[in-house]
């Protein structure tokens, strides 16, 4: 037996983030399990997460920095040192910031508990274009949140599910697009006697443990809601109490919904109008302590952002807020009497410009809209961006269109990929830089929001096997190199602890027994007397001052989704529980499990097209077309066809995973600027194929 030792750390095979920890030996991996310590996950861990030992010593990662030795795209590279790629790098910076300044730099990355590093990042080099990934994620639910509450984001409330009366989930599909500890919560739910109502466009894995399963018609969800609002008024079974204390606006939200009857909503969703109507009795028979998931992925429709604002508003009717079984309003260091963690950018002079859709016309409500980064890349308005850094992001395997996408930043005069994985982005990229993986970095401190919140350290288990580096130090470099050293002085990822836990009574060794420091013994509720909302009014505000100043309405008639031609569907993506998005399909023992997508196709439509289960179909739109083989089930809306997201690579260095399956995004050509106009989310399920037995 060699050296061992064990530590706590955090996976990062998802963006989920779980505590995890690590056995090693020698230097090398032996053993992953998720942290005994941390409630709810109790040394449980997902088949990604399992996986991260494979990938920890899959060989076909990158491997040491690589510049473009050809055209964009072309696959043909040279091997570079750091030195190398770096001065490669700010010597581009150099160009573009002497010519536009440095808000023509903009990055985007995953977002997450570390993103203090890439903001603060940006802030030394004079940017404010820092975007994420969340207009094909949850950028709808973000601003629906902030129009009602006033908080910034859906990461402002928590779901205390373990102790919930009635879960409603709309195509939130908790048991495959997977977090361990949400998933335990939900099962502790039910074996207390919760009742979990799920409602889809397709039968998943939820709908296999759902009490109540509902196939709706695609792009419809705003429709059921609208109804079972104006039941739940109609038939007074909201909280009086708490409406009348903490929400405005109920009188204008009773005259707007008064149209949309169970009936009405029938005839749009395909749900039996005494469906919606026991499904309204039925959840607020469970008040205060019913949930209804605003959606966790809503980038769909053209009215996602309303269909999640509605949601919302179910939950404020049930009077849920801040209450056991309901939703928690997230605390933060200051809530349980604790300093926060000192940001790396507190120092740093705020840059002159400010983020580039800041003023741009007829935006989406609030800023950072990725979409809104390839408007300013292509057109130059408000002013250039010309280098951009896709930080463990991979736009072009994401956002719609890959073809469009590129056309787009083929006018950059730098596109950087940082990942440890070979991406769609950085094939096309002009530098790629081999981060450290999740098992050979620490990151930067974290907070951890929450009843209890607590800080959450990710610590390096074992040495990068390749020429990689851990993006504190890459970020670091460029900022030296663009002679900003002043605003980056660290020399060691403790240096970078230190600073940040400054005055805040809490010490590196502290994270040591738990990989985590709680800032609260017990769980921390405000008053159900004195809540506090951050808006104008202090009120849940149905009616919202700031969508108005935005120029949007609070409340939107519902228009009919549109239907699709004779002979085509609506194309439907989601998740697999043994794969992340596109990054995880050249795992040695993910790709054995699922080596490729299938077409799911309703069985009474693939019948009358001649298909079976099992055919190879061809798949078409737009003039892109591909092959894959039919799921025929009647578990799909007929309307629909639905494939899982990722597949379908173009890098041939993934020999695994290399032209295997079908992109769902090479379909959606013509949607990269198709959004819902009040919340930025990209409408990805706008997008319509035709279907033949090849």
């Amino acid at each position: 037996m060699g050296e061992t030792s064990s530590v706590y750390s955090m996976c990062g095979m998802c963006a989920v983030r779980c505590s995890i920890r690590v056995e090693t030996e020698d230097g090398a991996v032996k053993w992953i399990e998720g942290n005994p310590h941390e409630p709810g996950l109790e040394g449980s861990l997902c088949a990604k997460g399992s996986a991260g030992l494979a990938f920890e010593y899959d060989a076909e990662r990158p491997q040491f920095p690589m510049i473009r030795d050809g055209e964009r795209g072309s696959g043909k590279w040279k091997r570079a040192t750091w030195d190398e790629a770096l001065e490669y790098i700010t010597g581009k910076l150099k160009e573009v910031a002497a010519k536009h300044g440095g808000r023509a730099i903009a990055l985007s990355d995953r977002s997450g508990p570390f993103t203090d590093l890439t903001t603060s990042f940006l802030k030394a080099l004079g940017s404010a274009n820092y975007f994420n990934h969340d207009d094909t994620c949850g950028k709808n639910v973000d601003m629906a949140c902030r129009s009602l509450f006033g908080f910034n984001s859906r990461a402002e409330l928590a779901y205390d599910f373990a102790n919930a009366g009635h879960i409603v989930l709309y195509g939130r599909n908790v048991f495959e697009s997977l977090q361990v500890k949400e998933v335990n919560n939900i099962l502790d739910g039910m074996e207390r006697g919760a009742k979990l109502t799920y409602i889809d466009t397709r039968a998943t894995v939820t709908a296999s443990k759902a009490d109540r399963f509902l196939m709706i018609r695609p792009g419809t969800d705003y429709a059921l809601n609208l109804a079972l609002i104006r039941t739940v008024l109609q038939e007074r079974l909201y909280d009086p109490d708490f409406v009348n204390k903490y929400v405005s606006g109920i009188t204008e939200l009773e005259n707007f919904v008064a149209p949309y009857t169970p009936e009405w909503a029938e005839q749009e969703t395909g749900i039996p109008a005494q469906e919606i109507v026991s499904l309204a009795r039925d959840f607020s028979s469970a008040k205060p302590k019913v949930i209804f998931h605003p959606g966790w992925m809503l980038a769909r429709y053209v009215d996602s952002f309303y269909a999640s604002r509605t949601l919302y508003i179910l939950n404020a009717l049930m009077g849920n807020i801040e209450t056991k079984g309901g939703m928690i309003i997230a605390k933060g260091p200051s809530d349980a009497g604790r300093k926060p963690l000192q940001s790396l950018g507190a120092k740093i002079p705020e840059p002159k410009d400010k983020i580039a859709d800041a003023a741009m016309k007829n935006k989406p409500f609030g800023t950072g809209h990725v979409v809104n980064l390839y408007k300013a890349i292509k057109t130059g308005e408000p002013y250039p961006i010309k280098a951009y850094f896709a930080y463990r992001y991979d736009p072009i395997a994401s956002l719609p269109d890959p073809e469009a996408q590129k056309k787009v930043l083929a006018g950059l005069d730098l596109l950087v990929s940082i990942d440890v994985n070979y991406s769609q982005t950085g094939w096309f990229a002009d530098v790629i830089l081999p981060e450290a993986t999740y098992l050979e970095r620490s990151n930067i401190i974290g907070t951890a929001k929450g009843q209890k919140p607590s800080f959450v350290m990710r610590r390096q288990a074992v040495p990068p096997r390749y020429d990689s580096k851990p993006a504190w130090e890459i970020f670091t470099s460029i900022v030296h190199r663009m002679g900003a050293g002043e605003y980056f002085p660290y020399k060691s990822i403790e240096d970078i602890w230190n600073y940040q836990l400054e005055n805040t009574g809490v010490k590196i060794e502290d994270f040591s027994a738990k990989g985590s420091v709680g800032l609260a013994k017990a769980a921390i509720l405000q008053d159900r007397n004195a809540l506090k909302f951050k808006t104008p009014s202090g009120k849940i505000e149905l009616v919202s001052e700031d969508l108005a100043k935005a120029g949007f309405p609070s409340f939107k008639a519902y228009t009919p989704p549109k239907k699709p031609d004779k002979g085509s569907f609506r194309l439907l993506f989601g998740r697999s529980a043994v794969h992340t998005h596109a990054q995880s399909q050249n795992n040695i023992y993910l790709n054995e499990l699922m080596p490729e997508n299938a077409l799911w196709i309703n069985d009474a439509e693939a019948q009358a097209l001649g298909v079976k289960d099992g055919d190879t179909v061809e798949v078409s739109s737009g003039g892109y077309r591909g092959k894959i083989k039919a799921k025929v089930t009647p578990h799909i809306h007929p309307e629909a066809v639905f494939m899982v997201h990722g597949f379908g690579s173009d890098i041939p260095l993934k020999t695994r995973s290399y032209q295997k399956g079908l992109s769902d995004t090479k379909f959606e050509i013509g949607l990269l600027e198709t959004v819902d106009p009040v919340g930025g989310g990209v409408a990805y399920l706008e997008c319509f194929v035709s279907v033949a037995k090849a």
